[in-house]
């Protein structure tokens, strides 16, 4: 029987809690979403939005793609709580530092990568999540990165210069209604970068809320990261979950 795939849908997969630990000893909570049954042909790591602003691993874009991805588009998804944030996962140790010290905590998201042997990692930085990935994701097994509404605040021109020197694909998806940076202005910022595309989004907003957001969002990051999965199929035949029966077991 197939059925519609929702915001609540949650697909098949192995997830399991990760402790991730930084060269300046603090522990993050983390998990980690891989194909079940199967290995993955390639891997997201999650940076979410800011935390002073409600921002952590589960804001709602990046628990959808790990709720999806891992069945969908045979991705390992790792997602975790930079310094000093909290969500119903638990809370990393640290405080916040307006994105300076959070260089060790992508640093060790991308050490796990690396233990683990995950293949083909991207990261996926959406808002303040996307400064982390310009500031400090340039680093050597990084293939590239997709950035979600990406705002520029703490980011700057240098950042952006390592990764034009870099050669490695960026891709901003950028909301026609942004609070932020808007279609316009994101084109000029990150001309700097000349492999840099930027995606504008009709009548989207900084918070893709709503099916038709996310759903746009994910194929414009399955699109580069897995291709041999675009576009995301929006039917499924099979076991699943709900958000309402995440602790039961499969419908």
């Amino acid at each position: 029987m197939s059925i519609e795939i929702k915001a609540g849908t949650v697909l098949p997969a192995h997830r399991s809690p990760v402790t991730l630990t930084t060269s300046d000893g603090h522990r993050l909570v983390g998990e980690l979403a891989v194909p079940a049954g199967t290995k993955p042909l390639a891997t997201l790591v999650c940076l979410h939005p800011l935390p002073t602003a409600g921002g952590f691993m589960d804001s709602h874009v990046l628990r959808k793609a790990s709720w999806r991805l891992p069945a969908l588009a045979q991705l390992a998804v790792l997602r975790f709580n930079t310094r000093g944030t909290s969500s119903p996962a638990g809370t990393s140790e640290g405080a916040f530092d307006d994105g300076s010290a959070e260089r060790f905590d992508v640093e060790a998201a991308m050490a796990e990568v690396d233990l683990r042997g995950l293949p083909e990692p991207w990261l996926l930085g959406w808002s303040f999540g996307a400064d982390l990935a310009l500031r400090w994701g340039c680093l050597p097994s990084v293939r590239g990165a997709v950035l979600l509404s990406p705002a520029l605040r703490f980011s700057t021109d240098d950042d952006l210069d390592v990764w034009a020197a870099s050669g490695k694909p960026v891709v901003a998806v950028v909301p026609e209604l942004d609070d932020y940076l808007r279609p316009a202005e994101a084109r000029q910022r990150f001309a700097r970068i000349p492999q840099a595309q930027v995606v504008a989004v009709d009548g989207a907003k900084h918070l893709w809320v709503g099916e038709k957001s996310v759903r746009r969002v994910l194929d414009e990051v399955v699109e580069r990261v897995a291709p041999w999965a675009a576009p995301l199929p929006v039917t499924w035949e099979g076991p699943y979950r709900t958000w309402n029966d995440l602790t039961g077991g499969l419908t």
